[in-house]
């Protein structure tokens, strides 16, 4: 079996690529970093490092790697040839690999026998397959649009690893946390696709996908904007602070409820799942800066994300989201002079105020009950 993994960066390698080799897939890797394709075509080989006091690692072997745009004519040949498209690249990039697989798909789809295969977008975010797959059909003709129907396989997938921010000897070598979880709409995939060992199979995705978003992400993003506010520069460091824990948890407690009530997780399981987490948060090993965590503020106060989403959703529900509004207040009066989306949103925030910049870029009205909230707690000079 071979896989083609876009996106050979830590998640990619760390991750996806360290699953599918334990799989005995063949992985070829397409980016468009020189530097990362020349090294993988170079050593054919690196190092997944678990990030734990032991040092365990595991070596992945045999594989290769094609860029993106200098290597069309050999992209399109691999397409021809592998039983499954992945990437890790981020959500933003998506439609954009759907376009640069779009002629190797073609091709594949005008074959006599055609040989089916399958396209996961492994991101996160909701239905990224879905919007991959999307962006691939639109530029199908109807008769390619049946066949790819037919023969290509889009299940959506839910993925979670923390891969932190690290600076190795060897440029291939990547640092995991040993956890993981890995979920696939099983539905629909195509084919004769042998399950991955590792991966769990689920028919509706929505679920586990929304638990994923609203207790990882929202977690490690708001221990980022708390810690920040106490000066931390690590989520390690701000964990272990019982003032940044409790609000976390606070901010837990309502996406819980939202998910809870939502799905058929039960309180007991949530708790369960929310205790992982925070443990997994103070894992010196896999230590992140808050400033990587923080990085992007507009994504993350965008109307379907990890804060906004949750908190609509809890005032419909008649409950008052105070700790998800308090630490959107703190994602405003974050700044990051590196970041072109922290210094976009302060410069509006400064000359248009809070309720208008929250109408702009988390879509909420400006007299709404969660901007009026929101805005309180901004006001709020003392912690």
């Amino acid at each position: 079996m071979k896989a083609l993994i876009f996106g050979a960066g830590n998640i990619g390698r760390g991750f996806i690529g360290q699953i599918l080799n334990e799989n005995n897939y063949d992985l070829i890797f397409a980016d468009i970093s020189d530097e990362l394709i020349e090294e993988i075509n170079l050593k054919k080989e690196y190092r997944v490092f678990f990030a734990s006091e032991e040092k365990v690692y595991t070596t992945i072997s045999d594989i290769r790697g094609v860029h993106n745009i200098k290597e069309v004519k050999k992209l399109n040949e691999v397409i021809q040839e592998v039983d499954l498209i992945a990437t890790a690249v981020g959500p933003s990039v998506v439609p954009i690999i759907a376009r640069t697989i779009l002629e190797g798909v073609k091709e594949r789809l005008r074959k006599e026998n055609i040989r089916p295969f399958n396209i996961i977008a492994c991101e996160n975010a909701i239905g990224a397959t879905d919007l991959l797959k999307e962006s691939l059909l639109s530029n199908l003709s109807e008769e390619e649009k049946i066949k790819a129907e037919e023969y290509i396989g889009f299940p959506n997938s839910a993925v979670d690893r923390i891969v932190p921010i690290q600076s190795n000897e060897d440029l291939l070598d990547v640092v995991v946390e040993p956890y993981y979880e890995w979920i696939i709409e099983g539905d629909k995939l195509k084919g004769d696709f042998d399950y991955i060992k590792g991966v769990g199979y689920k028919k509706d995705l929505k679920p586990y996908i929304e638990r994923k978003l609203f207790t990882v992400n929202t977690g490690h993003a708001s221990t980022a904007y708390i810690g920040n506010i106490y000066g931390y520069k690590t989520i390690y460091e701000a964990i272990n602070d019982d003032r940044v824990l409790e609000m976390t948890l606070g901010v837990l407690a309502e996406t819980s409820e939202y998910l809870v009530k939502s799905f058929h997780f039960s309180e007991s399981e949530q708790k369960k799942y929310v205790d992982t987490i925070i443990y997994r948060f103070k894992n010196p090993h896999i230590s992140d800066d808050i400033s990587r965590v923080a990085r992007s503020p507009i994504r993350k106060i965008s109307p379907n994300d990890r804060f906004i989403y949750p908190s609509t959703q809890l005032l419909k529900m008649g409950k008052t989201p105070h700790n998800l509004a308090k630490t959107i207040s703190y994602i405003l009066k974050y700044l990051n002079m590196e970041d072109k989306e922290s210094i976009e949103l302060n410069e509006y925030l400064k000359e248009y105020g809070v309720s208008k910049t929250l109408n702009k870029y988390s879509g909420i009205e400006e007299n709404s009950t969660l901007t009026k909230l929101i805005e309180g707690y901004y006001m709020i000079k003392k912690l």
